[in-house]
This record gives C-alpha cells, sequence and structure tokens, in this order.
C-alpha cells in the first residue's frame, strides 16, 4: 500500500507500507474522502519537518477491522478522525482541566504512543479507536470530510468569547476563514467583515453571508472604521497564518477589543507591543478541539447552521494530490477546499 507523504519544500512521494492491521485497542479505516489542509500546504511551501502522521489530517472512511478490545465500533461503520478524548488520568485532568488533557493534545499533534505512521492520503490507515466519532448518518461523505476542519472553526469561536451584536472581522476566507465566518454568525454577531485578496474567497465569503468583505490593507481599514464610527472592530480572526496578519489583527481592532489568534504562522511574527498594550487587547488562541465537540458541529451541519458544500471546490485521486498543493501553494488558487479520493 502507497500513502503520500510531503516530505521537503515541493516535495510529495509516495511511500510504501505494509496493509495496516488493528492494534487491540485500535481500527483500520478504509478511507473515503481525505481533505487538504493548510496546515499541509504550509509544510509543502517551507520544507519545515513535518510529521507523517498527520499529512492528511481530515477524512471519513468505513472500518474494515476492529481490535480484540474495541467496544462500539464494527465492520462496515462509518467515522471520521477526531481527537482523543480527555483520558481522566494526567495532570491537567486531575486538576479538573479536561479541556487540557495531555493525552488528547498529543493525539491533535500525531504524537500520542502508536501514531500512525503516514496520514490520511493513503488507502487505509490504522489508528486507536478512541481517534474516531460515528459520522452522523444523515451527512454525505462529502459533507463528513469536512467535520474536523470545521471542528477547528468550531472551537476557536467557542472560546472567543464573541458577543451578541459584536463587530467581528475574519482575516482570510480559506477553508478556516469561511468557517470562522459561519460560526461568529451564528454565534449572534452584528457586522461580520471579511478581509481577503482573492477575489473569488471574497465572493464565496459573500455567499456564505459575510456582511461585507474587503481586499486586505488600506481598504479594509478605512471599512471597519466607517462601520464602527472610528473605534475599530470588537473582536478580530486571525485565520491567514502568516506572520505579518498578527499584527493587523491586532491594528483593526478597537481599544479594549480582542483578538482570536487560528492561523498558525511558520515563522515568527513581528509586532508592535506598545499597540497591544494601549489597546488592552484581549488574546485568545486555539488549537484543534476537544473530542465532545465533534457531535455538536455534525448536528449543526445536518440542520443546516453551517454550510460545506459551497466550500468543496473538486476532487482529486492521490496522483493528483502534488498539481493540488502546489496550485494552492502558488496564492493564486481559485480553489477551496480540495478533497482526495485515494479509491480514485
Amino acid at each position: 500500500m502507497f500513502a503520500a507523504l510531503i516530505t521537503g519544500r515541493g516535495s510529495l512521494e509516495m511511500v510504501e507500507f505494509p496493509d495496516p492491521s488493528p492494534a487491540t485497542n485500535g481500527v483500520v479505516v478504509d478511507i473515503s474522502y481525505c481533505g487538504v489542509c493548510g496546515t499541509d500546504v504550509h509544510a509543502f511551501q517551507s520544507g519545515q519537518p513535518y510529521n507523517p502522521a498527520i499529512c492528511g489530517h481530515e477524512w471519513v472512511g468505513h472500518v474494515s477491522a476492529v481490535g480484540a478490545d474495541v467496544k462500539g465500533l464494527g465492520d462496515g461503520d462509518r467515522v471520521v478522525v477526531a481527537i482523543a478524548p480527555a483520558c481522566g488520568r494526567c495532570a491537567p485532568c486531575r486538576a479538573g482541566q479536561s479541556d487540557r488533557c495531555t493525552v488528547s493534545f498529543l493525539s491533535a499533534l500525531g504524537r500520542e504512543p502508536g501514531a500512525p505512521a503516514h496520514g490520511g492520503f493513503a488507502p487505509r490507515i490504522a489508528v486507536a479507536a478512541s481517534r474516531v466519532v460515528k459520522a452522523h448518518s444523515a451527512l454525505t461523505d462529502e459533507q463528513a470530510a469536512q467535520v474536523e476542519p470545521t471542528t477547528v472553526a468550531f472551537h476557536a469561536v467557542r472560546r472567543s468569547g464573541v458577543r451578541l451584536g459584536d463587530v467581528a472581522v475574519v482575516q482570510g476566507a480559506g477553508p478556516i476563514g469561511l468557517g470562522t465566518m459561519q460560526w461568529v454568525r451564528a454565534a449572534g454577531a452584528g457586522v461580520v467583515i471579511v478581509v481577503e485578496p482573492n477575489e473569488r474567497r471574497r465572493s464565496l465569503a459573500r455567499e456564505l453571508g459575510a456582511h461585507h468583505v474587503v481586499e486586505p490593507g488600506a481598504s479594509a481599514d478605512e471599512l471597519v472604521k466607517e462601520l464602527t464610527h472610528g473605534l475599530g472592530a470588537d473582536i478580530v480572526y486571525e485565520c491567514v497564518g502568516r506572520p505579518f496578519a498578527v499584527q493587523s489583527a491586532v491594528d483593526l481592532a478597537r481599544r479594549g477589543g480582542s483578538m482570536c489568534l487560528i492561523g498558525l504562522a511558520d515563522e515568527n511574527a513581528p509586532i508592535s507591543p506598545a499597540s497591544w498594550l494601549i489597546k488592552e487587547i484581549g488574546v485568545t488562541s486555539a488549537l484543534a478541539y476537544n473530542h465532545e465537540e465533534f457531535d455538536m458541529v455534525m448536528g449543526m451541519i445536518v440542520d443546516g447552521r453551517f454550510r460545506t458544500e459551497p466550500l468543496h471546490t473538486s476532487t482529486v485521486g492521490l496522483d493528483g494530490l502534488g498539481a493540488v498543493l502546489a496550485d494552492l501553494a502558488s496564492g493564486e488558487s481559485t480553489q477551496t477546499k480540495v478533497l482526495v479520493d485515494p479509491r480514485r
């Protein structure tokens, strides 16, 4: 069996692995679709070492083998990849901070004991049974393949403290930014502004419910000032994942406002600490999600509060993944969410 791994800057290799078998507490999943994440794209751009276990971490598939100690899962069950639930034994769990569970955190990074040797850009994968959640029966496979990134955005907005009626800015209209924008609207923000340089993605943001869309730079600054009577936004979500965007998020916020950091830059960001201090900016950040949030998100996709269909722009086989990564890394792509079907 071959799995696709990002092995360097602009380098994608098909690496041979033995057919997987389940651990006693694990399952084998035949993958139907795996989404291409911004993290995958950044690794392809930068060439920095990339953990093989998370090279393709947005997948849905059907269980094809079950370990001897696994309960509650059987052959044929359709599942999505998730984070491990809180263990109840580590120091954070014993301190009543199960949302900071060490076991869950390591599984989000693909660093847990027994982590797979490759990610979801493969026909099959063996994972711990705790790492999968049964997919909601009303979801299509294409919707289910987008549950993981949708949950990333849900977790961030849930943590951010957005209030009813807030003026909210979302920087970046990639899959995470467009997901964040939808959750911010669902949470009751009064005005939602999306800042994005790509014209097609600006149009998609408008289609999905953004009240205003604008290019970054002076145009964004002026629009935010106009809509807030010169005060600045109540909350800004940074979803670009580039160093320059961290300070620009704070620049768009009002005094006493807040910034939520979601995009993961692969380099240190230049900031102006004085502006953060003078504005008394509140900061939240979000990495991954909590296990229980997957069921919440699936339910809200099913009932229509979140739309995945407009985000899905194309599907390719494993043989088309290299070209997709190069396109997404170019900065000029017209794609939003690309799914990989390893059965092709």
